[in-house]
């Protein structure tokens, strides 16, 4: 989930790395190109094939970039949106990084985490809020990773990637250049179409050697969890609103250019599509909130709580809030097991919710 661009400063990391340890971690033979495309994203992955420790490795990533390694990456430092997948996936990364630390990311519980080193978090900081000392590059080096993996969202709804191209999780594009003189980097697309997202994550973990059997058994569940859902809201006439609150107000998710949202309407889910114009979200300043409606408030576990929203006048008698049939939003994961889990507690709260007046 891409919080509000004031929120998401607390996604980004700083941290300063010396050029003999960047040296150090690097690992086999590597490289990058640029890719004929002219970098206009298209995730994908490659290599894979065969045995490929023996046959080289090749991927091209949401930049346009491709990454050749004369073998298939075994040490990979990931994005925890990422890493959880990996793990879901069978495979099992070196370090982790992301807006929690892992053993305070609810999204870990019940997977194996033995032997994943914590890279950093937002939550790390000095207690300013921009997450400026999150990452820590010296301790990335230290696992000399084959390859580093990350997001990177787009910055409209026609999928214009950053200019910089600069990875969620890194600071900038200093301290990008810096990672790279450890490990490639690779950037999975995060926007758009959630089903292309999960089948790019899925070519992901494949081309890293993760078992196909794995990935069709999760593929099943998907499509299991996909049709009660479907089955769910064809029964059950609610509507959802997926929000973030601070202080300037509410913003209300867009489910068009949010992914997880994208795919949950795919399967039958009513998500309000907010008033207000904007990318991603539509922000109601709190003189405005009360005309946030819907059914179920699905709140970000980031920023204001339902305790804290029953505080503002203009909100504070929000049907849903009122019933309380409001459920925590944390961060997606996009991969088909992840979001059978997802979708199979969304089929819960739809069935067990009401229709409030509208």
């Amino acid at each position: 989930m891409t919080l509000p661009r004031r929120p998401l400063r607390a996604l980004v990391f700083a941290a300063v790395v010396a050029c003999a340890l960047a040296l150090a971690g690097c690992s086999g033979t590597s490289g990058t190109e640029t890719s004929p495309d002219g970098g206009r994203g298209g995730g994908g992955g490659g290599g894979g094939g065969g045995d490929a420790r023996t046959t080289g490795w090749s991927y091209q990533d949401a930049t346009g970039t491709t990454i050749r390694l004369d073998h298939r990456p075994e040490r990979v430092v990931a994005l925890d949106d990422l890493a959880i997948s990996m793990v879901r996936s069978g495979l099992h990364p070196v370090g982790t990084f992301g807006r929690l630390p892992l053993a305070e990311d609810d999204r870990w519980d019940g997977l194996d985490t033995d032997g994943i080193a914590d890279v950093g978090s937002a939550s790390t900081t000095d207690g300013a809020g921009d997450g400026s000392d999150g990452i820590d590059v010296d301790r990335v080096a230290a696992l000399r990773p084959d390859l580093i993996v990350t997001t990177i969202a787009p910055v409209d709804a026609s999928g214009t990637l950053p200019t910089d191209h600069v990875g969620t999780g890194i600071a900038d594009a200093p301290q990008q250049r810096e990672l790279a003189k450890i490990a490639p980097v690779a950037e999975v697309r995060w926007g758009g179409d959630g089903a292309d997202v999960v089948r790019d994550v899925t070519d992901l973990t494949l081309s890293l050697g993760a078992e196909q059997s794995v990935v069709d058994a999760a593929e099943t569940e998907f499509d299991d969890a996909a049709s009660a859902l479907e089955a769910a809201t064809r029964d059950h006439d609610v509507r959802l609103t997926a929000l973030y609150a601070d202080h300037d107000g509410v913003y209300v998710a867009r489910p068009e250019d949010v992914p997880a949202l994208q795919l949950w309407a795919s399967h039958g889910a009513d998500l309000t599509v907010p008033g207000p114009k904007g990318y991603a979200w539509g922000v109601y300043s709190w003189p405005n909130a009360g005309k946030v409606r819907g059914d179920v408030l699905l709140l970000s576990d980031q920023g204001y709580q339902a305790d804290d929203l029953v505080r503002q006048p203009t909100f504070a008698d929000q049907p849903a809030l009122v019933a309380g049939q409001v459920h925590p939003w944390t961060s997606p994961v996009l991969d088909h097991a992840s979001q059978a889990a997802a979708m199979r507690q969304l089929t819960t709260w739809i069935t067990e919710s009401e229709r409030l007046d509208r």
